[in-house]
């Protein structure tokens, strides 16, 4: 997956907030009796892989003071490879769409150069009103405005 860079200084690369990659390592309790990822495990892979991400904006998914939540209201996954206990991999967030509302990824699980899955999410910014129910609201402009869309 392309990544855009550039170089803070001499000694440091950060992935602009169009996307961000994460490395993680297999651990046994993920994996089925088959030694395999169990699949279930890519949707936890990519939901971390997206709090990364928006650690890298400065903020997190959970922060209490934008009064905001990120329900998930699509969620797929292809796999194409397995993964098994001790493995490295990498997880690559990529935004591929952004409204008012919501924000679209798409993810791609690589094993050195071997294509493991590919995902998608989609997730709805929502504040709780008076009666405690979640309705959709814009995204806060402090978040959505360090978030770009890559071709």
């Amino acid at each position: 997956m392309k990544q855009a860079l550039h170089r803070t200084n001499k000694h440091a690369l950060v992935v602009m907030p169009s996307g961000h990659t994460i490395t993680r390592r297999v651990e046994f309790s993920e994996t089925d009796a088959a030694g395999i990822v169990h699949y279930s495990n890519f949707f936890k892979y990519m939901e971390a892989c997206e709090h990364a991400f928006f650690r890298s904006l400065g903020t997190s998914i959970a922060d209490k003071s934008t009064g905001v939540g990120w329900p998930r209201v699509h969620v797929s996954c292809d796999y194409r490879a397995p993964l098994y206990f001790e493995d490295e991999f990498r997880i690559a967030l990529r935004v591929t769409g952004k409204t008012r509302k919501s924000l679209s990824y798409e993810f791609t699980f690589e094993r050195g150069d071997i294509a493991i899955a590919g995902g998608t999410l989609t997730v709805c910014c929502v504040r709780k009103d008076e009666a405690g129910e979640m309705k959709a609201t814009d995204i806060p402009a402090d978040i959505s405005d360090k978030i770009k869309i890559t071709d």
